[in-house]
């Protein structure tokens, strides 16, 4: 018999649990998950991550290898059904330190997230193992139980992620409904291997009568999407007489690929009634169900596992009390909501109702690029959903402020730290808190009570100063090593680590709201609070109460939190 006990135990390990599960290796969290596969799964399901999603790969040291086995900035091609091109979105930005829209093969992300486990001793990953019970015990925690080949498994953890995917055994044994529809239409899904098309981007056909899609990924492999016709069967639609046809008809002039698998989906449009129930919460696809049109189901799993790491790390840690995590449904559940509407409204673009419906959409497309501005909003994909969290773990301006940055994610500059290497943002940070001073230390406005509150939390204090060539009179041979040495003796009396804003963002923040002269940072990188100086000790007399800090806490001063190392790639 295995018996197994931790502080989180996570069923599933696709994409949302696995990274959830390095996020908590991260804190230090003991963590066993589950997942009854024996392994990797070996065929691609989702085919893009974004720039979020990246930002948490970022925060357990494993982006680079991510990126390393991704096709990076993919653009996107809108067709109508003659073949026109009607927008092609090729976004550049990287507001938040990363490509926005990046292609990847499933085996070989979840391979190298998987490998990032084993940096952190504390958790262990059970595969081929199937979980049929789950019971709340007295003292509020849960327990486990199933099979592993052929042996009995029991696992006690004080809180459990269901994380098991859209027919999830945790939100049916928790009674939870996932509420919603599903599209009366049907759709092929076939992967292809030895890929020589020319076409380094993805293509979708906005047609009317049959709309599809294709999509390169890296290594040779690509997938392609058809909608199925009302009077087409399942069972002969995954033929290869029908499913060569369709695909000879992008192959005219290169060679045929290789079909590695063909299925038949559904598109769902669903979302749980709520993503908590005592010490369980449901994350990924056992919480929402989006149709693939915008990419977003797997990125939006992945968003659950980043809001709700840090909570579940900072309450067992006893940083914080249980309302924090009340936080995760309040927070995530709309967002959620959101993204499943705008695919699902994304998916009817992709096939209007007939051929006026076609010619209406086509000259809204056409005119709307030609408004200054718009040709941006689409081609840099400014219009995505992005979260606003205006509830649960943000302190939000005492007035309507629709401008606030707080409850936002914050962005990803570049700075220049004391030994002048040029960093992103978040290597600086690490993954704690951060309470940012731009041009002040905001540890020397803060009372020894207030300063203790955020040492206690493993805040970093960070003082951000202009790049050396904006320092007005500064001569022109001001040496390195000068430089280097007035900014590592900065702040000695407070332990404020000082920054340089070698890109000029946050110069930028402050001319746009020169109120905001602080801001506050949770984990997961959105701003929790944003306040004059004078204003911090205050503020953060709000923030105890908003985290339910326990007094206990304000004894133990916290070093941050260190950011995990990368794993070994094989």
């Amino acid at each position: 018999m295995i018996s197994e006990s931790a502080d989180v135990a996570i069923v599933g390990a696709g994409p949302c649990g696995v990274t959830l599960a390095n996020l908590l290796g991260t804190y230090g969290v003991s963590t066993v998950v589950l997942d009854r596969e024996s392994g990797v799964i070996d065929y691609p399901r989702a085919v893009a991550v974004d720039d979020e999603s990246l930002r948490t790969f970022q925060a357990v040291g494993l982006v680079h290898e991510v990126l390393a086995d991704c096709i990076q900035n993919a653009p996107i091609r809108y067709h109508n059904s003659q073949g026109k091109v009607l927008a092609h979105v090729g976004p550049s930005g990287q507001p938040f330190g990363w490509p926005r829209r990046n292609l990847f093969f499933q085996p070989l992300m979840e391979a190298t997230l998987r490998r990032g486990l084993d940096r952190f001793p504390g958790v262990r990953l059970f595969t081929d193992t199937e979980v049929t019970g789950l019971e709340r015990t007295a003292d509020g925690g849960v327990v486990l139980t199933g099979t592993r080949d052929g042996e009995d498994v029991t696992v006690s953890a004080r809180y459990l992620v269901g994380a098991d995917g859209g027919r999830s055994f945790v939100r049916r044994s928790v009674g939870v409904e996932l509420v919603g529809e599903t599209n009366p239409s049907k759709w092929l899904v076939v992967d292809v291997s030895d890929d020589q098309l020319d076409a380094p981007y993805s293509a979708v056909h906005c047609d009317p009568v049959r709309p599809s899609m294709t999509i390169p990924l890296p290594y040779g492999h690509r997938r392609f999407e058809f909608k199925l016709l009302p009077d087409e069967t399942d069972e002969r639609m995954v033929t290869d007489e029908v499913v060569l046809g369709l695909l000879a008809r992008h192959y005219q002039d290169t060679p045929m690929p290789r079909i590695s698998r063909r299925r038949i989906y559904w598109h769902h449009s669903r979302i749980a009634t709520t993503f908590r129930v005592g010490p369980v919460f449901l994350a990924g696809d056992a919480a929402h169900l989006q149709p693939p049109f915008f990419g977003q189901g797997m990125n939006s799993g992945i968003r659950d596992a980043t809001n709700l790491g840090w909570k579940l790390a900072a309450v067992l840690a006893g940083r914080a009390d249980e309302r924090l995590l009340d936080s995760y449904d309040a927070e995530r559940r709309a967002h959620a909501e959101t993204m499943v509407s705008f695919a699902t409204r994304v998916g009817a673009m992709y096939e209007p109702r007939n051929r006026f419906t076609e010619r209406v959409r086509d000259a809204f497309f056409v005119g709307v690029q030609r408004i200054p501005g718009a040709r941006d909003y689409i081609l840099q994909m400014k219009y995505k959903p992005l979260p606003r969290y205006t509830e649960g773990a943000v302190l939000a301006p005492a007035a309507p402020d629709k401008n606030s940055p707080v409850g936002r994610m914050f962005g990803q500059p570049s700075v220049e730290t004391a030994d002048r290497l040029r960093m992103k943002l978040d290597d600086v940070v690490g993954p704690s808190f951060a309470v940012i001073g731009i041009g002040r230390d905001p540890a020397a406005t803060l009372s020894a009570e207030g300063l203790a509150f955020w040492r206690a939390l493993g805040a970093l204090t960070i003082r951000v100063d202009p790049a050396r060539t904006a320092r007005r009179g500064a001569p022109a041979e001001d040496s390195a090593a000068t430089a280097t040495a007035a900014t590592a003796n900065a702040e000695p009396a407070t332990g404020t680590l000082l920054v340089r804003d070698i890109d000029g963002a946050f110069r930028d923040l402050r001319l746009g709201r020169p109120a905001d002269e602080i801001i506050i940072l949770r984990p997961d990188r959105y701003v929790l609070a944003v306040c004059p100086a004078a204003e911090l000790e205050a503020t953060t007399r709000r923030l105890r109460s908003l985290l339910g800090v326990p007094p206990a806490a304000l004894g133990d001063a916290t070093d941050p939190v260190s950011p995990p190392t990368a794993s070994p790639r094989s």
